[in-house]
């Protein structure tokens, strides 16, 4: 993801659009490196939300609204005195740099007209909001920089406002051919794809990718093995997009991969392959960062709060694993029995030819076509006593063998059940489907139940529901509760059922209504079957199904657990954009 200048100059002409010409009413700090400006203008309120948060710089208009402390900081008071009810006159953004200055003018207490600009500079660890007088002057900012933090420059009140030369790189907007050429010729052994967002102003290595993609030039060979026709190539790739950004035409979209948001723009990007990437357009900026950022935020808290039922799961299945491990040794070792039941009944038709003392015998196997075997003997025991000390030990090892089986059985099913709510933490869209998740692993004895006022606690949460495009309705368990709700207790008897095949992953009921379903909801309810499980990164699964009146709970099995014998069987995409649920 790039918060790039091309991103930015889409963001400012949106901006200038919206808010340029408005006042501001509201100046607020949800977060100590937050702002959030209410401006009027056109009769509409809207919020700009500005972050110079090192580790997620951002700007975009929002409906969101945030929550500021009792007392504001600083420098909120300040830009309050300053600006709190005055007039935007400019949005500009300097050059394609990741920086926008807004220019305010509002009365003094003289009652004289005075200008005030507020520079936004969105550069990652160095992000921050500067605010200066009409002469550039630094007034306060967001961060304080001295000079024992940065050699290039000071960020101080009383100091000018300026961008060192070191930080300036080439503007692709208005740039010549004859200028980029020259340009090469100082990064000669540096990647092309690193070479271009390292010398061009506002690139972002997904952009400088897309100049070597729309060019036909692989971006690690290096810049001196261009030749001229290879950079007269890429110079039409660049100045193809600084058209777009000279003359406003910017597409802003997002990029899912695995149903997960991996990459936003503001000019297309044909070099993320569509195969492993689906793209959303948007119509504004500001929408497309809310939803980039939100949708982001959500997959990662989700990720924290399960990260300790995962550590846990993954640990009973890393004991699972050992103890299986050894099972299959001792049933292995158990495997020797039938050579102890024949050394007995060899002992017992042979012995007789033993005089005492002996360490072994040979004689016939009559077991094995009469050849010649030799049995180990102890030789302080006569030959009966040997025989009975073999059969001891085929008892011991058949005991051993059909209490392991029996074991080995119940460890595969216990692997699979905690693989199965592995998956599940995968699906877990809502904290309820989380709190079910430790609901059953309480109930299993890995962790202690939820208690309150004296009570088991028991989370509620719904399988998601969709409507097929003829009409059904469509319902998919997320974790092995619901799976195991929405198969024996919401499904009735000619309902179908649908499960990718041999990896765990949700149940999907169709509702038929005992109505014949269309191919087209099959189709619909395999993908959704496909993408709500473990191989929904594959380009097709298999995905059984089978009417509901056909399957049988797992005897002592866990919830959502079936069996089934006559199914059948298709081929299905995972879903990569499934509509939003009910």
């Amino acid at each position: 993801m790039a918060f790039d200048g091309i991103v930015i100059a889409n963001l400012t002409k949106e901006l200038k659009e919206t808010i340029e010409g408005g006042h501001v009413s509201k100046i607020a700090m949800p977060e100590k490196d937050e702002l959030l400006l209410t401006v009027k203008n056109n009769a509409k309120s809207y919020r700009l939300l500005i972050s110079s948060g090192a580790s997620l710089p951002l700007m975009y208009l929002t409906d969101a609204a945030l929550k500021s402390p009792l007392i504001a900081p600083g420098f909120c008071m300040l830009l309050r005195k300053h600006i709190g009810s005055g007039k935007i006159t400019d949005i500009s953004q300097s050059g394609l740099e990741r920086i926008v200055r807004f220019s305010f003018e509002q009365l003094n207490e003289l009652g004289d007209l005075c200008l005030k600009h507020l520079y936004v500079e969105l550069m990652g660890k160095y992000s921050n909001i500067i605010f200066t007088d009409d002469h550039d002057t630094i007034i306060d900012s967001m961060k304080h920089v001295p000079s024992s933090l940065s050699s290039l420059r000071e960020v101080l009140p009383g100091r000018s406002y300026f961008l060192p030369n070191q930080l300036k790189k080439m503007n692709p907007v208005g740039m010549n051919e004859e200028q980029f050429v020259s340009l090469t010729a100082s990064g000669a052994e540096k990647a092309v794809g690193k070479f271009l967002y390292e010398s061009l102003s506002g690139i972002s290595p997904v952009v400088s990718e897309e100049f070597c993609f729309l060019s036909g030039i692989d971006s690690r060979q290096t810049v001196s093995s261009l030749t001229g026709d290879e950079k007269s190539r890429l110079f039409r790739a660049i100045e193809g997009i600084a058209d777009k950004i000279r003359t406003g035409q910017f597409s802003p979209c997002m990029y899912f991969r695995k149903d997960e948001p991996a990459e936003f723009s503001s000019v297309p990007l044909s070099c993320l392959n569509s195969d492993e990437y689906s793209l959303k357009p948007y119509d504004s900026a500001s929408l497309l960062l809310s939803d980039f950022y939100s949708m982001k935020e959500s997959i990662t808290r989700m990720r924290q709060k399960s990260a300790d039922l995962r550590k846990l799961v993954t640990n009973a299945l890393e004991r699972s694993s050992r103890k299986y491990n050894l099972q299959a040794k001792q049933l292995k070792d158990a495997e020797k029995k039938e050579k102890y039941r024949v050394y007995g009944d060899l002992l017992n038709t042979y012995g007789y030819e033993l005089s005492g003392g002996e360490k072994e015998m040979v004689c016939k196997n009559f077991y094995d076509n009469d050849r010649e075997i030799t049995v180990p003997l102890d030789s302080h025991l006569s030959a009966s006593e040997n025989a009975s000390k073999y059969y001891e030990r085929f008892s011991k090892l058949k005991r051993t063998e059909e209490a392991v089986s029996e074991e080995i059985k119940k460890t595969l099913l216990e692997t699979e059940h905690l693989t199965s709510i592995l998956a599940s933490l995968d699906l877990s869209t809502e904290e309820s489907d989380l709190n079910q998740i430790r609901d059953e692993l309480a109930e299993y004895g890995y962790i202690r139940h939820r208690v309150l006022n004296g009570k088991k606690v028991k989370a509620v949460s719904r399988p998601l529901h969709f409507v097929s495009s003829d009409g059904f309705d469509i319902y998919v368990g997320k974790n092995n509760f619901q799976n195991e709700e929405i198969t024996f207790h919401l499904a009735t008897g000619n309902d179908w059922w649908f499960h990718a095949k041999g990896v765990p992953g949700s149940h999907v009921i169709v509702k038929g209504n005992n109505m014949e379903i269309p191919d087209r909801t099959f189709e619909e309810a395999a993908s959704l079957a496909a993408y709500y499980s473990k191989a929904r990164g594959s380009d097709k699964t298999e995905v059984d199904y089978i009417q509901k009146k056909q399957l049988r709970k797992t005897a002592g099995g866990p919830p959502g657990f079936v069996i089934y014998h006559t199914n059948w069987s298709m081929m299905a995409k995972p879903a990569d954009r499934i509509p939003a649920a009910n």
